[in-house]
Parts: C-alpha cells; sequence; structure tokens
C-alpha cells in the first residue's frame, strides 16, 4: 500500500518533461540491449526471478524512487559544500573585521 501512495505522488509531483519522456534514456551499447531482450524473453526457471515478474510493472516507480534518492544526496552533498564555505567566510569575515577594529584604535 505505502509503495501504491508513494507511486500515485510521484505521478502528481512528475514535470511535464517526465510526463512527455518517461523513459530515461539507456547507456547500453546496442548489442548489449540485445543481449538484455533475449535474457528478459526467456522465462525464468529460479523462484525468486519467477516472483520478480510479479514486479515489472513496478520498474518505473523503481526508477523514479532512485532517481529522487540520487537527487537527494546529491543535494546533501551541495549543501555540507555550502555550509563549509559558509564557515570559510564567516572565518574571514571576523578576521577582518577584527583587523578593523585594531586599525581603528591605532
Amino acid at each position: 500500500r505505502r509503495i501504491l501512495r508513494l507511486a500515485e505522488m510521484c505521478r502528481r509531483l512528475e514535470t511535464e518533461e517526465e510526463k512527455v519522456l518517461p523513459f530515461y534514456a539507456s547507456s547500453l551499447a546496442e548489442e548489449e540491449k540485445q543481449n538484455a531482450r533475449r535474457v528478459l524473453e526467456k522465462t525464468p526457471s529460479e523462484p525468486l526471478a519467477q516472483a520478480m515478474q510479479d514486479y515489472v510493472g513496478l520498474e518505473r516507480f523503481w526508477q523514479r524512487f532512485n532517481k529522487a534518492k540520487l537527487e537527494e544526496k546529491a543535494l546533501e552533498q551541495a549543501r555540507a559544500a555550502l555550509a563549509n564555505k559558509n564557515q570559510d567566510l564567516r572565518g574571514l569575515l571576523l578576521q577582518y573585521l577584527s583587523e578593523a577594529t585594531i586599525n581603528q584604535k591605532i
């Protein structure tokens, strides 16, 4: 239920570009794509692989979920970099202000 709710929320929040172009560009070479198609066309023999066939419909959800997680991590890293830069700038500002007060006393 939770996954289906999240999928519905993702559909509501997707951008116009994502609505028009819902599929991600593949980085596979043509030969690799053909090999993948052949493997997917075979009926799986392992029980886990057979169970995974039932969840192929959620593939788009997981693509979007993973994309959102990657963006979240990138934003966290950017926020940390900005916090470090902010701290450095505060230190420089304090140094400048302390030198300015010393020069005013002289």
